[in-house]
């Protein structure tokens, strides 16, 4: 029996030397990321950061349409009903807005996960010297470009965010609270990034979707006319930064020249050969043959295809919206009238309206995406009761488009370019800069050169016979004065960005976020009875609770915004 212990012993001490070599050795055919940070593959860490601008979903989007879209005066939730992702409906009639919904949960873990492989590429792309690696300084520049992307996202979303860098180690980031920085350092920080990434971007780039200067200079711009309405704790405007506004002048100074509005105003919204125009400053790329199962596709907007063409139906355009592309016998907008009588899809050539109704909204009884094989139909609505019977267009495709158009059973898809930021942004952000320092007259011609655009966008709507827009023409059909320049650019960005997931971003800039929805619910009660219980609480809605998630998570270090418990 001794000796069968000692023989025992002898064995275990065998064993657990043996352990302890093994597991002091590299595990074989696996690559650590030390073994990527070579000049032959240190590039993938930028591609996977690039990769991280369309992973998300549906219910985590980052075209923004719920929170930009349906959370204000231009589009329903639409779907089946206000339960099918009711989140969703709560934010559209403002109520019942939560800190454990799920859904800003994922967005937020989305765009920190995206952040996290930008300061890795960052960290990894600096281990290299130049020698090794040319385009070292070019990608890192790209990656900050990336990083002020996904911050600017957060921002105007939750407005008080943790600020975390390639400088910071992983073991610190449990100390990093989001109300490190304050408003106005938080808008800095982002800035930085911008204006970092100018300095070594080149203003083109020969491969399409990297960042380039031009679309660094005008990312910079929205940043800085952002940071320029400055606001206090209660998220209410106080005033307009001058400094701020110079700074958004002088970025869109490099801007100007080195893009162009497309000639029709559907180009921007067409796949294929229409994709990276010449009005596409930045754009997510998507595709449908990167060999995998269905491509690269926009997640993001799967939900608004038609349910006459796949499902769900979902972002669907307002009556307000609609209404709202209303002309008068000298072709300027409605101001004050719009919503006094709806445009009738059974009687259009009643109203007079901008041509840019016809490429933003579908109508029942006319082409769907301009494809006479395709006439949008009534039936196609999944529930018109409450919803209506308009559909969004600019995101979809018609199913003529070949491969573009992918069933992803019960959804279908398409790897159509989302613009991110186009030229008509640009002049329209340079515009509303120059009314705010009171150089009203110079961003006339600005302005005018977008209702220009939009006047000679007919090409694709040979069916639209009641189409009336004029520019604006101080002291003939207007007297311009910065009140009336003021409506006039908000108006015009109104109709020009319309279900592309910015107007409560800018009702929200602006300072005038409850006043225009709590009007809106007003008015629209008759046509949308839920509205008849909606109430835009100010001083809290402008922007959504920090997820109760991850406030737990950081252990308390973060701190809810205002009025949410």
């Amino acid at each position: 029996m001794k000796n069968l212990k000692y023989l025992f012993g002898c064995i275990l001490l065998v064993i657990a030397t043996g352990c302890s070599d093994f597991l002091e050795e590299s595990p074989r055919s696996v690559l650590s990321e030390e073994d990527l940070i070579t000049p032959e593959n240190v590039d993938g860490f930028a591609t996977a950061a690039y990769a991280a601008l369309g992973n998300d979903h549906y219910d985590t989007p980052f075209s923004l349409w719920p929170y930009g879209n349906v959370r204000s005066d231009d589009a329903y939730k639409g779907g089946s009903g206000p339960n099918d992702i009711q989140v969703f409906h709560f934010f559209e009639i403002s109520e019942n807005i939560r800190t454990d919904f799920g859904e800003l949960d994922k967005f937020w873990f989305n765009s920190y996960i995206a952040i996290s492989r930008i300061n890795r590429a960052i960290r990894n792309l600096n281990k290299m010297t130049d020698s090794d690696f040319p385009l070292k300084e070019t990608r890192i520049a790209e990656m900050k470009f990336l990083r002020g992307h996904f911050y600017f996202m957060l921002k105007i979303m939750f407005k008080y965010v943790p600020y975390i860098t390639e400088d910071i180690p992983v073991e610190d980031y449990g100390t990093i609270s989001n109300r490190d920085l304050t408003n106005d350092e938080l808008w800095e920080a982002i800035a930085n990034d911008f204006e970092t990434a100018i300095e070594s971007l080149p203003v083109s780039q020969q491969e399409i979707g990297r960042a380039s200067k031009t679309a660094a200079y005008a990312y910079l711009a929205k940043v800085r006319l952002y940071q320029a309405y400055e606001q206090d704790d209660n998220n209410q405007v106080t005033s307009i930064n001058q400094a701020k506004l110079l700074k958004v002048i002088e970025a869109t100074d490099n801007v100007l020249g080195l893009g162009f509005l497309e000639t029709d105003f559907a180009s921007n919204f067409l796949p294929g050969s229409f994709e990276n125009g010449p009005e596409s400053i930045f754009a997510i790329q998507y595709t449908d043959s990167d060999n995998t199962l269905h491509g690269r596709l926009n997640f993001s907007d799967v939900l608004s295809t038609p349910q006459g063409l796949g499902c769900c139906d979902f972002h669907k355009p307002s009556q307000n919206l609609v209404n709202a592309y209303k002309t008068d016998t000298n072709g300027l907008p409605l101001f004050n009238t719009y919503n006094n009588a709806n445009v009738d899809y059974n009687n259009l050539n009643a109203v007079k309206v901008d041509p840019r109704l016809y490429h933003t909204v579908a109508i029942p009884n006319l082409p769907y995406k301009y494809d006479n094989d395709y006439i949008y139909a009534e039936s196609w609505v999944r529930s018109p009761n409450p919803y209506g019977y308009y559909a969004s267009l600019k995101e979809n495709v018609s199913p003529n488009c070949g491969s573009c158009f992918v069933n992803i059973d019960p959804f279908y898809g398409n790897s159509k370019n989302r613009i991110q930021i186009r030229y008509a942004d640009v002049l329209l952000m340079r515009a509303e800069a120059l009314i705010e320092l009171g150089q009203f007259n110079d961003a006339l011609p600005l302005i005018n050169q977008i209702r220009n655009r939009a006047s000679q966008s007919t090409n694709l709507i040979g069916y639209a016979n009641n189409l009336n827009i004029s520019p604006y023409v101080d002291g003939v059909n207007c007297t311009w004065t910065q009140d009336f320049a003021r409506q006039a650019l908000r108006w015009e960005r109104r109709l020009e960005f319309a279900m592309e997931g910015s107007r409560f971003f800018d009702l929200v800039r602006w300072g005038i976020a409850a006043e225009t929805l709590n009007k809106y619910y007003l008015e629209e009660t008759d046509e949308v009875e839920y509205y008849s219980g909606a109430n835009f609480n100010s001083g809290v809605e402008e922007y959504c609770p920090i997820p109760q998630a991850q406030i737990n998570f950081s252990q308390e270090i973060y701190k809810q915004n205002k009025g949410y418990n």
